[in-house]
């Protein structure tokens, strides 16, 4: 039975995801923030799969570091790991933008996937087995107006899924990219700071991506035999033909 961590498991892409692989009998560690979300997850798979929660901030490396050590042993040997943990802050031009917004999205799309892969590679490497998915985002392949630093965010997760999976080639660890385009998550909520009204609008006129989409295809990429890496894939609503080329009715 392999054993998958999820990072961001308390919504959208990541908790779809971890349901997808309690259905493929994957042995569990979801982590996130909301204790009380991944209490209710946990509940809700435990009667398919064994299920192992973390709360912490992937933020802050110490707490990342001492969750992952914490690990219990029937679970030490992650198979999987899932860098889904994301975030969008604003949509501001540059000249006007919040610094702590570009702080927040560094931190974690950034920073946070570098502490939690930085946990976990080394016991993929000394089993010389393993498979990262970075999610990124077609934000991470073009850059639109007042994308600029969650762009940038992205382009590095894509630049450091590249690098990951030449640097861990030598191990035979599978990495790869999945970049979403519109999906319907609480993501713009996000984004928009609460504002559910304008969150909703980005959604309107056109059928969007679900969590449930994206989660159907990381199960597809994991599940393939070992030999096949599937290492870039960009997954787009199909009213979507580019970040700003959207067809609306």
């Amino acid at each position: 039975m392999k054993t998958a961590l999820i990072t961001g498991a308390t919504s959208g892409i990541g908790r779809a995801t971890a349901r997808h692989f309690a259905k493929h009998n994957f042995k569990l560690i979801l982590c996130g923030r909301r204790e009380d979300r991944l209490a209710e997850l946990q509940q809700e798979l435990s009667s398919e799969t064994q299920v192992h929660t973390l709360s912490f901030d992937v933020r802050d490396k110490q707490a990342v570091d001492s969750a992952i050590a914490s690990i219990p042993s029937e679970f030490e040997n992650i198979d999987i790991l899932i860098n889904n943990a994301g975030n969008a802050h604003g949509l501001d031009p540059i000249q006007t933008g919040n610094t702590d917004d570009w702080d927040a999205m560094i931190d974690i799309n950034v920073k946070g996937l570098l502490y939690v892969s930085k946990a976990i590679i080394p016991s993929m490497t000394a089993r010389k087995q393993g498979h990262i998915i970075n999610i990124g985002s077609i934000a991470g392949k073009e850059v639109y107006p007042n994308g600029n630093v969650y762009c940038a965010s992205k382009h590095a997760v894509d630049a450091i899924n590249q690098g990951m999976r030449m640097d861990l080639n030598q191990y035979g660890i599978r990495v790869g990219g999945i970049h979403p385009g519109l999906v319907a998550t609480e993501f713009s909520e996000v984004r928009f700071k609460g504002d559910t009204e304008k969150a909703n609008n980005v959604y309107k006129g056109y059928e969007p991506l679900r969590a449930d989409d994206i989660a159907d295809i990381i199960t597809f990429v994991v599940t393939r035999p070992y030999h096949v890496n599937i290492a870039d894939l960009m997954v787009l609503p199909t009213a979507q033909a580019g970040a700003t080329i959207l067809k609306k009715s």
